[in-house]
């Protein structure tokens, strides 16, 4: 940290560092296992302090606790130079100079230091331009929200499945090795609406598993993804491999992703067996999308 930004530089940035940091936690939690999932915490943690630590030492420099760093950056011999053009500048002025024209004079034994100016000019520019790039940011258009409000509204006008891929895709696997959706596999109800009940049914009754890794309150996530066409993701997925006992592989872009059911499956009874599916982020014009994979005949 430069010793010259002003408390406000230094408070504005900070908090954009807690967000970031934050971010990265959450994308960490995110991706954790139950095996990994202590030392992703510990990290975490470790993280958090780490970033408090620096924060308090830049805002205890800037108060004045060590402020002597900047004075000795300055060679002694240019401050002697400095001082003395300016002094011999001041003695040819004294005399066509009116008392109240006068420039208030330095203190006795205190030097102007140029770095210090010059890095304050530099704060101030930098600020100036990050709040440039805000104003920017916030007035820029969310083509995501625009993309899905339209998909949505074109859906539901069609009476196409939209948020529903996961869904299907895990119940066209499972009805594959003749794994039952549950709840009664009810005459009338489409196979992804069983999907979907036993997915928020797995999430409801193991809150604390999956309510850190939420941004939205738990209640109204679970609801929103039992009753609407909400797009299902890593945690449903994970439900679901618990849930029904089942490896889930995802064949994705340069990687396939292992979803494991851990020790906390249901149906863990017998060989355990692996379900497929792809993802698509690219490869679909009207956004993301799962897959049900088949073996070839």
């Amino acid at each position: 940290m430069e010793a010259t930004e002003s408390l406000e530089t230094v408070q504005a940035r900070h908090r954009k560092e807690q967000r970031d940091l934050q971010s990265r936690i959450t994308s960490k939690k995110k991706n954790a296992t139950k095996k990994t999932r202590k030392g992703v915490n510990d990290e975490c943690a470790q993280l958090e302090q780490q970033l408090k630590e620096r924060q308090q030492q830049e805002l205890a420099a800037l108060n004045g606790e060590s402020n002597d760093a900047d004075d000795a950056a300055e060679p002694e011999e240019q401050n002697d130079e400095d001082e003395a053009r300016e002094q011999r500048q001041s003695n040819a002025n004294l005399d066509i100079r009116a008392p109240a024209e006068e420039e208030p004079q330095q203190q006795p034994g205190k030097k102007r230091n140029r770095q210090k100016e010059r890095l304050a000019r530099r704060a101030a520019e930098q600020e100036a331009a990050a709040l440039a790039a805000e104003e920017e940011a916030a007035n820029m258009t969310d083509h995501r929200k625009v993309e899905k409000t339209y998909m949505l509204k074109e859906f539901k006008a069609h009476g196409l499945p939209d948020g529903h891929c996961l869904f299907s895709a895990v119940a066209d696997q499972l009805r594959e090795y003749e794994i039952p959706l549950g709840g009664g596999d009810s005459k009338g109800e489409l196979p992804y609406r069983t999907v979907r009940k036993r997915a928020t049914d797995y999430m409801r009754a193991h809150e604390d598993d999956f309510a850190p890794f939420m941004e939205d309150e738990f209640g109204s996530y679970v609801a929103r993804i039992r009753e609407t066409a909400e797009w299902g993701g890593q945690l449903e997925l994970m439900a679901l491999a618990r849930s029904y006992g089942v490896e889930i592989k995802v064949v994705q872009e340069q990687r396939t992703e292992t979803i494991d059911p851990g020790e906390l499956s249901s149906e863990g009874e017998g060989e355990r067996k692996t379900i497929w599916l792809a993802y698509y982020r690219h490869g679909y014009g009207l956004g993301e999308h799962y897959n049900s994979l088949r073996k070839a005949t």
